[in-house]
């Protein structure tokens, strides 16, 4: 069963999923603040180089299985052109409504 986007808790995480799955690279960006970092599978990485490598150029998609931490924590269904579908943990540092951080991989 999947949580739609619409009714995740957190409204800026909410905001990003759906900028993932509109393919909207620049709503996406818009909810960033200016420094902000990601990791994956616990290395980080380069955010842009990563973002459009890994959603927006593969036409990445999140299906929401389930949410932690007032919506800031999502177990999800991930997939894009070039890995396929996989089960996946995101998790958000959100400030001042604009994500600081994100730490994504397999769950």
């Amino acid at each position: 069963m999947t949580i739609a986007n619409d009714r995740l808790s957190d409204p800026t995480v909410r905001s990003l999923v759906t900028a993932i799955n509109a393919n909207d690279r620049a709503a996406f960006l818009a909810l960033l603040a200016p420094d902000a970092t990601m990791s994956d599978d616990g290395t980080e990485r380069d955010l842009e180089q990563w973002i459009d490598r890994e959603i927006f150029s593969s036409h990445g998609h999140l299906e929401v299985r389930s949410e932690a931490d007032a919506g800031r924590t999502l177990v999800a269904d991930y997939r894009n052109d070039t890995w396929g579908e996989m089960r996946t943990r995101w998790r958000f540092t959100v400030a001042g409504n604009k994500i600081t951080h994100f730490a994504t991989g397999q769950a």
